[in-house]
């Protein structure tokens, strides 16, 4: 879990610190998407953090799956309401053998979960960031923009 600031907003360095060990350590998000019509859905989703990009894995004919073949976008959050990261992405759709199986072996080793070989046709889902946001309190909605297109911000 990460340390709560004694008081005072973080800065975005700091920010940003504890947004990049909460991908590297976390194992569980939220992911939202929506159908072409604009139905809502969410589900929580183990995942993998390369250090560019997202790797998630979901079946294939599911809500999630053709919600996000379908859009290419997803949206994303980890932690709680009271220390949240929100991730903005697209998405590449790959097939269970398109993936290096290094890869996959190291998904199914950081979630405890692994897809390949299982009755149910899965696919591999990888979430590249373009927006990245991260807050506490109402006291760093100011700033909390850490990525836009892509980039890290200064």
């Amino acid at each position: 879990m990460l340390q709560e600031p004694a008081h005072g907003p973080r800065s975005r360095a700091e920010r940003r610190r504890d947004t990049e060990r909460r991908l590297a350590e976390d194992v569980d998000l939220w992911l939202a998407s929506a159908s072409p019509d604009g139905a809502p859905y969410l589900v929580p989703l183990s995942f993998d953090w390369d250090g560019g990009a997202l790797l998630l894995a979901t079946v294939a004919d599911g809500p999630t799956g053709r919600n996000l073949a379908a859009g290419g976008t997803a949206r994303l959050t980890l932690g709680h309401t009271r220390d949240v990261t929100v991730v903005e992405g697209t998405v590449e759709v790959l097939a269970m053998d398109a993936l290096p199986r290094e890869r996959g072996d190291r998904f199914a080793a950081r979630t405890g979960f692994d897809p390949r070989g299982l009755g149910t046709a899965y696919r591999w889902f990888l979430v590249t960031p373009r927006l990245v946001q991260a807050w506490r309190e109402a006291d760093e909605l100011a700033g909390r923009e850490l990525m836009r297109d892509g980039r890290w911000l200064d």
